[in-house]
């Protein structure tokens, strides 16, 4: 389940909360009992480990990057080989 983050409007009070995605926003703030809470954007909080496609996308500039199209190709094997 994903945590979101709320601030609210009225007081400034900052919380997290673990919910499920389809859980309806929270709207009730727990310090002044206003209902002025906003879901805020934040960053996610995993990172994708193994090969694919985010691996050539979100490499740093300074992190060698591998790209499938750079590869070699594989040798082709002839028709007196296959047979």
């Amino acid at each position: 389940m994903p945590i979101y983050e709320y601030t609210c409007q009225s007081c400034g009070h900052t919380l997290e909360a673990l919910q499920k995605v389809s859980d309806p926003p929270l709207r009730e703030c727990p310090e002044c009992s206003t209902p002025s809470l906003v879901k805020q954007v934040s960053a996610a909080g995993f990172r994708l480990k193994g090969g694919g496609w985010y691996e050539t996308d979100f490499k740093k500039d300074s992190e060698k990057k591998r790209n499938l199209a750079d590869r070699p190709e594989p040798a082709k094997e002839s028709k007196s080989e296959a047979a």
